[in-house]
């Protein structure tokens, strides 16, 4: 199912939200996918440079059926905004789109850029980082997560274009 939507009209029509309902993420990522725009539920994840839970996200179904078709999800990773460790790589891209995740947004960093790029899902990161995390299998998934300071929860939509990611605690279009 795509979703037609553009960020700047979503903030036109919720610019004066005072509920907290519409968030709007700071402008510091980058985007790294093939997939430049996209939109779903939320998955999230927090965890500090370490992976196993990126990973185990990633190899499941970014994706369920619903009364309209299907509904590709989005996974928001809270890594701390740590810049010393990549919570994502080629593979793990891969298996992003293999599993039909419409995105991934990291709060931390990303390698394998090149091959990020021919994945069909959208990524988006603070930066590039070449080296991998350890594996400690640490980490929380399905839980409230902050990325740049702004409040994320499973089950909220994340819409992102050119122009930004939006947050709404229901669907917004």
């Amino acid at each position: 199912m795509q979703i037609a939507f553009a960020t700047c009209d979503l903030c036109d029509a919720h610019k004066n939200d005072s509920t907290g309902n519409f968030r709007v993420l700071p402008p510091v990522f980058t985007d790294y996918g093939q997939v430049r725009k996209f939109a779903g539920p939320v998955v999230t994840v927090k965890c500090f440079e370490d992976n196993t839970l990126v990973k185990a996200a990633v190899d499941s179904p970014g994706f369920f059926d619903g009364p309209h078709g299907r509904v590709t999800q989005v996974l928001v990773v809270d890594g701390g905004g740590s810049l010393r460790r990549a919570l994502l790589g080629g593979n793990l891209g891969a298996a992003a789109a293999r599993n039909g995740w419409a995105g991934v947004v990291i709060d931390g960093c990303v390698r394998d850029t090149a091959e990020l790029a021919g994945h069909a899902v959208g990524i988006r990161a603070l930066a590039a980082m070449p080296l991998p995390t350890e594996k400690r299998n640490e980490g929380q998934a399905g839980v409230a997560v902050q990325v740049q300071g702004v409040w994320v929860r499973p089950g909220d939509w994340l819409y992102a274009d050119e122009d930004g990611i939006v947050v709404g605690a229901t669907p917004l279009v």
